[in-house]
């Protein structure tokens, strides 16, 4: 039967095999675990898994027969189905077994195969790119606000006087109080931004006076070695979140969430964005310690281009890892005429920032030359962002994404690795469960999307890439 613009009364749980994106066969994830698909089968909707789905990540099919799930073969899996699911895009085979006007929910980087995306065209086939659904509107923790609102206090002064150009931020420590900060002072532009491990002495500073200021978190630092009252007493400026949020932290919530309405379009509903920046800084530190031995691990120069959800995520790891000083570049520090200071002699550079689909393959962020003139022999560059020959990553020497299969090359003496899906390093089975369960939300919770295509939310509308097209 031909899929009509109806509700989804079923669903077809598809298992990874070998396509454009995933040579070798070497993603395992499947895209609902067996607890999930009995909520679904809880809430009406007959689910059809594949045999073997879920084995590469540990789930039987023992366990989705007592889900109630329905078994079936590779064969029979793409017959009479309404909706499939899966989670990397499909192989060509696959695309000739679906009706046509059915709908694929998956991964799909829809302009980065853009022969697969005729195909699917072609064959009437209605595609949702998970990757591409968003929040609507935007939602924003208590914490995240409270991170920016404080950053904006104390940024206040040097705003004031316009010397935020040149003022030197150094955030002690990372968490997810201090998270909106560092997004927030990334986005103010001041001369340079970087975290800074707890433990440093007052020896190891290199930013202090009035053109410093240090932002921690009093309920985390207690600051024993008695760095910040050094700091005052050379006029270095020192702000406390906790210290704000105790004074005046839930006015100053309550005053943003006035003025500032929700954006109409936030962050990824199916998303495993800081575990993409962990798994990659956490590779790239691998790479560094294998290729670069002799390297001091404290004293690694680190560089994150970007401070949004996959940066943030490669942050978190290198100062879990240890590294003394994290340097965080925004839209500033990235510009041609000041962006080799900061890649010259660097050990990781780590590229976590988005850019506008005009400038991708026009706008290079780390260029071949700099590869070439500035980054050592044998150090690492990590390219979270990705892309293929028609949507390219800011990272010149990135043509396409690597794969498990080869996952890093080498240009210039220098490491480079943009991995297709990197939580598969080392996080296949905790990233499938995480992206199963928000599969699930956007398919009976908020979003809906089960009630089918007449019915889609504008979060999830914008995701429909291909289609809508039906047997009408």
């Amino acid at each position: 039967m031909l899929q009509t613009y109806t509700r989804y009364s079923s669903i077809a749980l598809v298992k990874e095999i070998e396509s454009p994106e995933n040579p070798g066969g070497l993603e395992k994830r499947v895209a609902l675990v067996p607890n999930d698909v009995g909520l679904l089968v809880q809430a009406g909707i007959q689910v059809y898994v594949e045999v073997g789905a879920g084995e590469g990540v540990g789930f039987s099919d023992e366990e989705y027969i007592k889900n109630n799930a329905i078994m079936q073969t590779a064969e029979q899996i793409y017959k009479d189905k309404a909706l499939i699911i899966k989670f990397k895009g499909p192989a060509l085979s696959s695309i000739e077994q679906m009706d046509e006007g059915c709908t694929l929910f998956c991964m799909a980087h829809f302009h980065s195969y853009p022969d697969r995306a005729k195909l699917l065209q072609d064959r009437r086939i209605n595609v949702i790119a998970m990757e591409e659904i968003c929040e609507s509107p935007k939602q924003d923790s208590d914490q995240r606000i409270l991170g920016r609102v404080a950053m904006n206090e104390a940024l206040t002064p040097f705003f004031k006087d316009n010397s935020i150009g040149g003022l030197r931020v150094r955030v002690i420590g990372w968490s997810e109080r201090l998270r909106g900060a560092i997004n927030r002072c990334g986005n103010r532009s001041p001369r340079s931004l970087q975290i800074i491990q707890p433990s440093l002495s007052f020896d190891e500073l290199d930013a202090k006076g009035e053109n410093a200021l240090y932002f921690y978190d009093g309920q985390s630092f207690k600051d024993p070695k008695g760095i910040l009252n050094k700091l005052r007493s050379l006029k270095t400026h020192v702000f406390d979140i906790s210290q704000f949020e105790s004074s005046q932290g839930q006015g100053a919530i309550a005053s943003y969430k006035e003025s500032h309405p929700p954006a109409p379009f936030g962050m990824r509903r199916i998303q495993c964005l800081h575990e993409t920046g962990q798994a990659g800084a956490r590779y790239g530190i691998d790479l560094l310690n294998e290729n670069k031995p002799s390297v001091d691990k404290e004293n690694i120069k680190a560089v994150i281009l970007g401070y949004g959800n996959v940066g943030q995520g490669a942050l978190d790891e290198l100062h879990q890892q240890g590294i003394k000083n994290i340097h965080v570049l925004g839209r500033a520090q990235t510009t041609k005429s000041r962006i080799d200071y900061w890649l010259k002699d660097a050990d990781i550079v780590v590229n976590g920032a988005e850019q506008s689909s005009e400038l991708r393959g026009k706008n290079f962020l780390i260029s071949n030359q700099h590869i070439k003139d500035l980054i050592p022999e044998h150090s690492v560059v990590i390219d979270l962002v990705g892309g293929s020959p028609t949507n390219r990553s800011p990272v010149e020497a990135v043509i396409g994404c690597s794969f498990l299969t080869e996952p890093y090359f080498v240009q210039e003496g220098v490491l480079v690795s943009s991995l297709w899906g990197w939580p598969m390093m080392g996080m296949m089975r905790e990233t499938a469960i995480r992206y199963s369960s928000q599969i699930v939300e956007v398919l009976i919770g908020q979003e809906k999307l089960i009630e089918g295509l007449e019915q889609l939310k504008p979060g999830v509308q914008r995701a429909l890439v291909c289609g809508p097209f039906s047997n009408k």
